[in-house]
């Protein structure tokens, strides 16, 4: 289902950089392919409850996480399922900052918070019918506005759901490939 927007085209920056964008995909498509990056290099092996992950490939800012109390770890830095979540919010938000911006609407506050249950029991191969996944994940999101209508929010939402790339991921559960390389140090 397209939502078809009415933009603010006279007075948004985001509509202009999209123009540029536009044009330069219409010209080279492969452009529009981005890789965005994680990395973990495996430092003080001896902690087994926490490592460093580096987020983006140029950038390469750092930080620490640690693994849930739920399956043995101390749970004192975010674990990756806060980063699931963190990621999941803050595209959402993200997403309607821009489209909030192209349709003229004012954003006053927005408060998203994103959360992801799961049984860990499968995890700890207690019962192997459980799956090792997140069940279930939720979006809870204020969004307040001034100079609009529930109708113009209705479709910034709706747009907002359709747009963010987070969100359509996780949303169709894409499979995951693996590449292994293994070495042996003597």
């Amino acid at each position: 289902m397209q939502v078809h927007l009415k933009s603010n085209k006279d007075s948004s920056i985001v509509h202009h950089r999209h123009l540029l964008l536009h044009e330069k995909y219409k010209k080279d498509a492969a452009s529009a392919w981005i890789t965005d990056s994680a990395e973990v290099i495996g430092k003080n092996l001896l902690d087994l409850f926490r490592t460093s992950v580096s987020i983006n490939k140029h950038m390469k800012i750092p930080f620490t996480v640690g693994v849930h109390k739920a399956v043995g770890g101390d749970h004192d830095f975010p674990n990756p399922g806060d980063l699931l979540c963190a990621s999941l919010a803050s595209c959402f938000e993200s997403t309607i900052r821009l489209i909030s911006n192209k349709l003229n609407i004012e954003l006053v506050e927005t408060k998203i918070e994103a959360n992801a249950q799961i049984d860990v029991r499968g995890t700890l191969m207690i019962d192997k019918t459980i799956p090792v996944a997140f069940q279930t994940m939720h979006i809870s999101a204020l969004i307040v506005a001034k100079n609009t209508s529930e109708k113009r929010l209705q479709t910034l939402i709706k747009a907002a759901k359709q747009s963010c790339i987070i969100y359509q991921t996780i949303k169709k559960a894409i499979p995951i490939t693996l590449s292994i390389s293994l070495k042996i140090k003597t």
